[in-house]
């Protein structure tokens, strides 16, 4: 049986975290970790109260770093698969088993959670930005993907070695985009749905228009730095 971790980011989601754990631990996923990324609210204390590997981050470093962190600590468990998913409900359980198919199958080593596959319950505004936002890293980092922002993703032990972003915020899942590219992984899509709840669309903390400008700001001065 392969060891599957399953890395959940979290930033001030004291609200939801409890409920995100317990519905992946439904869907009969064990090896949980939560990082906590400098959190001001009681997230790392209620995924602790959970019975998960939880991890705290001093400060607020940023979504990247975050998931960084969480897929070190997975590679240090030896688990085979690594997914990552957001950790304020917006990601549904039930697809993870759709995104580690391919790699369990050994004909991927990366497999993106696209929600641009089933685009009919994406807000038309939300495929505008993901339009762009795939435009941009296609125009930076040479791969087309459907979905290039996109955190709900599923890596090989090899591909969760080898990705090496250098970037702690929302960049990253950009950023990834290259490593698969410059690194020759293998790489599959697969449709996901996305649960647009009240909650999820009014934090603070979300990947919106300025986080995509300032993203977006990130990944030029990179290039050119």
């Amino acid at each position: 049986m392969k060891t599957v971790a399953i890395v959940i980011p979290v930033y001030n989601e004291a609200k939801v975290i409890g409920g995100v754990i317990e519905d992946v631990r439904a869907h009969g996923f064990e090896h949980i970790v939560v990082v906590d990324d400098g959190s001001a609210d009681d997230s790392y204390l209620i995924a602790t109260a959970h019975d998960v590997l939880a991890l705290r981050l001093k400060i607020n470093r940023g979504k990247g770093a975050a998931v960084k962190t969480g897929i070190m600590a997975a590679n240090l468990l030896d688990a085979d698969v690594v997914v990552t998913m957001d950790g304020d409900g917006q990601h549904d359980p039930a697809d993870i088993q759709a995104l580690i198919a391919p790699i369990l199958a050994d004909k991927s080593d990366v497999v993106l959670g696209s929600r641009l596959l089933n685009r009919e319950e994406m807000p038309f505004l939300k495929v505008v930005a993901n339009s762009v936002g795939n435009f941009f890293t296609w125009l930076f980092y040479g791969l087309l993907v459907s979905d290039s922002q996109s955190g709900f993703r599923a890596y090989s032990r090899y591909a969760a070695l080898i990705i090496d972003t250098k970037a702690d915020k929302y960049e990253y899942d950009s950023k990834v985009i290259r490593e698969i590219k410059n690194n020759r992984l293998r790489f599959a899509e697969v449709p996901v749905h996305t649960r647009y709840t009240e909650y999820a669309s009014t934090k603070k903390n979300k990947q919106g228009l300025i986080n995509g400008v300032i993203t977006l700001y990130r990944m030029i001065w990179k290039l050119i730095a």
